[in-house]
């Protein structure tokens, strides 16, 4: 087994689920359009509507709607899911990854 980096199995799996990517998009993006939303993930944009819907019941996200576009707003206190990660917040997690500030931007373009 070979440690070089090119197999291409080493890129078949992410340690993210989509629902993070989908959302980590948004926390980036709060007026991001869906289909953009699913280019960038790499899923299809029915894909991503069905992730949004579950993250907004959830309470996750709240979407609102500004004219002919959608504005997303995340709540950070929502706690993980996973019992393992439970302890952890939304906004803990998108301080990880995003950093710290830009977790609790109100949106701007991200990309």
């Amino acid at each position: 087994m070979s440690d070089s980096g090119s197999d291409a199995s080493q890129t078949s799996w992410t340690f993210l689920s989509n629902h993070a990517h989908v959302l980590i998009c948004l926390a980036q993006n709060r007026d991001a359009r869906l289909r953009d939303v699913a280019e960038r993930v790499g899923i299809t944009e029915r894909a991503v509507q069905r992730i949004v819907g579950e993250l907004e019941q959830a309470g996750v996200l709240q979407r609102e709607r500004l004219g002919r576009r959608n504005h997303y707003e995340i709540n950070p206190n929502v706690r993980l899911r996973h019992a393992l990660e439970a302890h952890c917040t939304i906004g803990t997690l998108l301080e990880l990854v995003l950093g710290p500030g830009l977790a609790r931007s109100s949106g701007g373009s991200g990309e």
